[in-house]
This record gives structure tokens, sequence and C-alpha cells, in this order.
């Protein structure tokens, strides 16, 4: 199991709590999926405090969501009754226990708080879980040209993962994955890869010595 106690900690303490949908994630989606109404099935992995859900409730299709926080399920559970049987706690890394295959499956920094192998493990169930052409949509996933890569700790030799963060965006929040192209090829090379782009920024005001990176990535199952 890769179910992180971190994360469960910091919704129990109202932290990370995003409610607005992510732009990047709402761009890609209607560009490479193309929702179609209720027939049109998509899975969230690592929905979060939901900020991505009003956003698919607006699109009428068939929302299902999974995050491995018992707290922050309760709460969207509470928040979001007439789709709460389809919001579920467990580990995407480990099963993806709805039934039938979906259209689109989405994730927005989540996949990324875990190792290289369950990354592997989760793009493997994606791929089982997708519909012939389906889509995947992953936003944010961390850059190695992000200045945190060359800090933390590796993990189990994992050089691609890193842990022990006390400060900054990844602060308490346990394994944090960095991935470069040749990585993210690798890892999707069972897909078909519609769009990949890396994002580099740099704060001017004020100035710091920090640069933020991260890569989107729009695929199809072939």
């Amino acid at each position: 199991m890769t179910i992180s106690e971190e994360w469960e900690k910091c919704f129990k303490e109202n932290l990370q709590l995003s409610v607005w949908p992510w732009s990047d994630l709402v761009s890609y989606v209607m560009r490479y999926a193309c929702p179609t109404g209720n027939n049109f099935r998509v899975l969230e992995l690592g929905c979060g405090a939901g900020a991505n859900i009003p956003f698919f409730i607006s699109l009428e299709v068939d929302y299902f969501g999974i995050d491995g926080s018992s707290t922050i399920i309760e709460m969207l559970k509470n928040k979001f009754p007439s789709i709460s049987k389809n919001i579920i706690q467990g580990d995407f890394t480990s099963k993806i226990p709805f039934e039938g295959n979906f259209d689109l499956i989405v994730d927005r920094s989540a996949i990324t708080h875990n190792t290289t192998n369950g990354i592997k493990n989760c793009l493997s169930n994606i791929y089982d879980k997708l519909k012939k052409n389906g889509k995947y949509v992953g936003i944010d996933w961390f850059s190695t040209l992000n200045s945190d890569f060359l800090n933390g700790q590796t993990i189990d030799g994992d050089k691609f993962t890193k842990t022990g963060y006390e400060k900054g965006m990844f602060s308490k929040v346990g394994r944090v994955h960095f991935s470069d192209k040749n990585h993210l090829l690798e890892l999707f090379s069972d897909f078909e890869i519609l769009h990949l782009e890396h994002k580099i920024i740099n704060t001017e005001i004020p100035k710091n010595s920090h640069q933020s990176a991260w890569w989107n990535i729009a695929i199809q199952k072939i």
C-alpha cells in the first residue's frame, strides 16, 4: 500500500485544501478529451478537496473520484451528495476499484506523490481501466528542473523520488516524484502521447533563486 499518511495529516489539519478548478486541467480536458455528457465516464485520481469536481459536474459527465485520505473523502461525500456513491477512499497505485472502463482519467499532482514503482503500477492500472482510445490527462507532474529536486532525501535508491522536505511547497507532504523528458517517455511508453508541455517559472519580483517547473501531459490508449 502507498497511501500517504502525510497527506491524511494535511487534510485533517485543513491544509492543502485547494477548491478552485485548475485552469490547465480544464484546458487539457476540453482540448484533448471533449467530454460529451452523462454517458462519458471520468475518473479523477487523487481528487483531494474536490477542486475539479464542480467543473466535471457542470459538464454533466459521469464522475468518479478516488483519494487515499479517508478524511477528505468523508468531506467530499457531504459536500457533493449527488455523487457521493462515486467517491471512495483507496490506493489507486494498487487497484482502481470501480466497475467498467473510463473515457477519461485525470490527475493533478496526485500520482507524482509516489515512488517510481508506485507510478508504474498506477499507469498500468490506468491502461487497464481506459476504454480503447480513452484519454489520460496529467497536470503538474514535478520536473527535475524544479529547484527542490536538488534537495530532500532519495528513497531506496529511487533517484526520481525525494522526501524529508521541511520547508517550501513540499513541506511535510512525504514522497515527491520528479521527472525529466526521458523518464516520462519511458513511463508512458505503452500509450500514444498527444501533447507534452514543460512549464518553467522564475519569479522576477521579488527576485529569488528558486525555479519552479512542471510537466503537463495528454495521452491516449491505443
